[in-house]
């Protein structure tokens, strides 16, 4: 199986405390802000190798995981990580962030799918910076591909994927043809969440993503990584959002207490006119 796996490099959660507004709104400053790999991409990185290996000899890759990721040089330590922890070859598209929407980093995609002809598109089920959810859809549409998203499980059959998706009821599960795309779900890096035709039922993987030895990260520096233009890959798409303005929201008053719920309700309905 080829599986080509989208990447997106992002600022760190974890410190959203230092995100800065440029003066006017017209931009945010990631001046000093850390960058990560997507975590729900790098789930869906876990999940392709998981898919082209036999789990009791990962090292013995028995398909193809090419990763590719829109954005500038510096997002090429990121396409280098997820060679160091098992993936094959690389794409860069050029891009900054301000060139690019959902619409087009899809046009890219979609071009360099018809170029790669994987069997499967896997990625996060969004970016944790936009979180807008929709070039996995889009995708799918313009490949006109079977897609299934938020997927939780896993499991390759004969030509298709066997996907699980946690839904309000419980689970829903839907049997895809290949080619076609998939979005990942946190879960889906679970012990028994993934499985390839090869590897056996019964075997337990590790809890969450894996991590790279110091000889990997030294092998990945001569892994190939392919840098293309995106005017070449957009196919005159061009944006279609575009923002006005950023600001920070607004300071919260402070609480106050009620002596009972009548006065809570009052509050509620008059003070506050939520109900």
């Amino acid at each position: 199986m080829k599986v080509l796996v989208a990447l997106k490099r992002v600022a760190d959660p974890d410190n959203a405390n230092k995100v800065k507004i440029a003066a006017g709104g017209a931009a945010v400053d990631t001046t000093g802000l850390e960058w990560k790999p997507n975590p729900f991409d790098e789930y869906a990185l876990e999940a392709a190798l998981r898919l082209t290996e036999n789990g009791k000899a990962p090292k013995a890759r028995l398909g193809e995981v090419v990763v590719v990721t829109v954005g500038p040089k510096e997002a090429e330590q990121t396409l280098r990580a997820a060679l160091a922890t098992g993936a094959d070859r690389a794409i860069r598209v050029e891009a900054t962030d301000d060139q690019l929407d959902g619409g087009l980093v899809a046009a890219a995609l979609k071009v360099i799918v018809e170029a790669e002809k994987p069997d499967l598109v896997l990625m996060g089920k969004q970016a944790v910076d936009g979180d807008s959810n929709q070039v996995g859809q889009i995708l799918a549409e313009q490949l006109d591909w079977p897609m299934a998203t938020f997927a939780a499980t896993i499991k390759e059959e004969e030509g298709a994927l066997l996907v699980g998706r946690e839904v309000d009821g419980g689970v829903l599960t839907l049997r895809v043809k290949l080619p076609a795309v998939v979005t990942v779900d946190l879960r889906i890096v679970a012990p028994h969440s993934v499985f390839s035709k090869v590897t056996e039922p019964t075997h337990k993987y590790g809890d969450g993503v894996r991590f790279a030895p110091l000889p990997a990260i030294m092998a990945a520096k001569k892994k190939p990584l392919d840098v293309k233009a995106l005017a070449d890959v957009t196919g005159g798409a061009t944006l279609t959002t575009k923002y006005v303005k950023f600001e920070r929201p607004g300071q919260r008053a402070a609480g106050i207490k009620v002596k009972d719920v009548t006065e809570l309700v009052e509050k509620l309905a008059n003070v506050a006119k939520v109900i």
